[in-house]
């Protein structure tokens, strides 16, 4: 559909908790971005993995419900991403994903680079955004800004990653059947 950007290997798929994920091959646009992220690592072959979560409240606003909504956020994706990313390593694959917080790599830790998780989502699903303050914040399209985003990366094709996010689903709803 017009949500998705043509470069999609898989197109916009809810998973566990009601996160959604898409997989897209490196577009020439973002190339820099991912070799400055990942040094030494070829973009040839990429595999960028944009995930959003739909929040309770935007987080644009500040104070304590906003930290701890963004905490309940960071602590899914990390769940989620770790299990998807030692899946695909223990498979030989080469693979990472940012933290949130920082916006730093969580596997390869040679980079200080800083990933743009709005950049990546407006040049991967032409999402829209909007200004706050000082702050470029993504509009989902049917969440609007109440989206929290967060990306892993491997290079392997769609269908080693659909596989093993079909095991990191299967995981984690053993010990959160609600997931």
């Amino acid at each position: 559909g017009s949500r998705t950007s043509s470069m999609a290997l898989i197109d916009v798929t809810t998973t566990v908790w009601g996160m959604e994920y898409s997989a897209h091959a490196c577009p020439k646009r973002h190339k820099m971005e991912a070799e400055a992220m990942f040094p030494g690592v070829s973009s040839d072959g990429l595999l960028v993995i944009p995930t959003c979560q739909r929040t309770k409240m935007d987080l644009v606003q500040t104070g304590e419900p906003v930290d701890i909504e963004k905490d309940f956020c960071l602590e899914r994706f990390l769940d989620f991403a770790e299990r998807v990313t030692n899946v695909l390593r223990a498979d030989g694959v080469w693979c990472d994903y940012i933290d949130p917080c920082s916006g730093l790599s969580m596997v390869n830790r040679d980079s200080q680079h800083i990933y743009g998780e709005v950049d990546a989502l407006v040049t991967l699903l032409n999402y829209q955004t909007t200004n706050s303050g000082c702050c470029k914040v993504v509009l989902h399209p049917t969440w609007g800004s109440a989206v929290y985003p967060a990306s892993m990366f491997a290079k392997c094709s769609a269908e080693t990653l659909k596989a093993a996010i079909a095991k990191a689903e299967a995981e984690i709803r053993a010990k959160d059947p609600e997931a």
